[in-house]
């Protein structure tokens, strides 16, 4: 069973694979948290294409995956960054994902959520454009019944002169929303064109516009997604939100202590983490609702290290660890992505995170995990 595992400098060293899983069963729905997923989607691996054309998406596989987390009681946020918008998946795809993901949540019975964005445009906008661009997306969501995010633009980032660009096409999106919305700020550490996020690269700036937006139009806000990876802003900031809007962390390397809360508040979460995580993290939220804050650090805390492994930078190919995961958990039968990005990470980045993977239990068979990493450590020529 000894598994030889390549070091980042090189070296390889012994590791003994666990045998058993964890028992992570289906259990009742969540009561003091609100928790999605951002869940990746599975390539087809027989299309004959190329990392730049439209992406080639297995349907089957894909929303399976979403059966699997809703059978578990999580949320999916859909069509996010960790379903490679932008980064393989265009908006024709993500138009075609969420249809078919919004129908079969409301088959299922489960919760979702959809992306809105403008990767519909290639090139330069005006504000105009950007708007509308926005506005065909938003329509999409509402029309398979689904509830918007509102994610931040590339476009807007590019065409915004200051924060009034930004209170100006965020106020006509909301007025004109049918429900309320998530609104999500996305740090440049996951897509560095969203530097300046809001008309200002200091962040203090950055937040007080953020919250000037929802200040305008609190009933239209559901709640803001924050990925900024800085715990103690992110505290802050859910402090300043008016009566009714929830902060719903997105803080892949302090999402423990974020959704545990404080005497002042706590974070709902909308992570991709919670990808691999998703049975443990349900498991962990249950024991949350029964006011054990100590017993869910417990079952949390220990996956810190693997979200931080996966999430390192360059941050935005966190997805490669993601789906690599899905693979070695027998979610998938391949390890290839929308977009050729597979190529993304290391093989001692795989070799750690199947290794932390593994120690956490997360793998339904161990055996079906150890093989695969097996055969992907001899297509690497390591034979040992």
């Amino acid at each position: 069973m000894t598994l030889h595992l390549p070091d980042a400098h090189g070296a390889l060293r012994a590791y003994e694979p666990r045998t058993e899983p964890l028992a992570l069963a289906p259990g009742a729905p969540f009561t003091s948290r609100t928790v999605f997923s951002a869940a990746h989607v599975v390539a087809d691996p027989y299309a004959d294409t190329t990392p730049d054309a439209p992406a080639a998406v297995d349907w089957d596989a894909t929303l399976a995956f979403r059966r699997h987390l809703w059978a578990h009681g999580l949320g999916v946020a859909e069509a996010m960054d960790t379903a490679q918008r932008g980064m393989g998946l265009d908006w024709a795809g993500a138009a075609e994902l969420i249809r078919r993901s919004a129908a079969e949540a409301k088959a299922s019975g489960g919760r979702i959520a959809c992306g809105v964005g403008t990767d519909q445009l290639t090139g330069p906008a005006s504000l105009a454009e950007v708007r509308a661009a926005y506005e065909e997306q938003l329509a999409v969501v509402e029309e398979s019944g689904a509830q918007a995010i509102l994610m931040a633009s590339r476009a807007l980032a590019a065409t915004a002169r200051g924060p009034e660009d930004y209170l100006e096409v965020y106020g006509h999106l909301l007025r004109q929303s049918a429900e309320p919305v998530i609104l999500h700020w996305l740090g440049p550490m996951f897509d560095p064109a969203l530097e300046g996020y809001w008309g200002s690269s200091g962040l203090d700036a950055a937040t007080d516009t953020f919250l000037d937006v929802i200040a305008a139009h609190p009933d239209k806000v559901d709640g803001i997604k924050v990925s900024l990876l800085d715990a103690r802003r992110e505290i802050d900031l859910r402090r300043r939100l008016p009566k009714g809007v929830r902060c719903y962390t997105g803080d892949d390397f302090h999402y423990p202590e974020l959704i545990a809360g404080d005497d002042q508040g706590f974070s709902h979460a909308l992570l991709g983490i919670f990808d691999p995580l998703g049975p443990l993290a349900a498991r962990a939220v249950r024991v949350l609702d029964t006011g054990d804050r100590e017993g869910f650090r417990a079952l949390l805390d220990p996956t810190v290290e693997l979200s931080r492994h996966l999430f390192q930078a360059p941050t935005r190919f966190y997805k490669t660890g993601v789906v690599f995961l899905a693979w070695l958990a027998g979610h998938q039968s391949h390890f290839t992505m929308v977009g050729g990005l597979q190529s993304a990470r290391s093989l001692p980045h795989f070799a750690r995170a199947y290794e932390l993977a593994d120690t956490l239990g997360l793998f339904p068979d161990p055996k079906l995990a150890e093989e695969r990493m097996r055969n992907l450590l001899r297509l690497y020529g390591v034979d040992r």
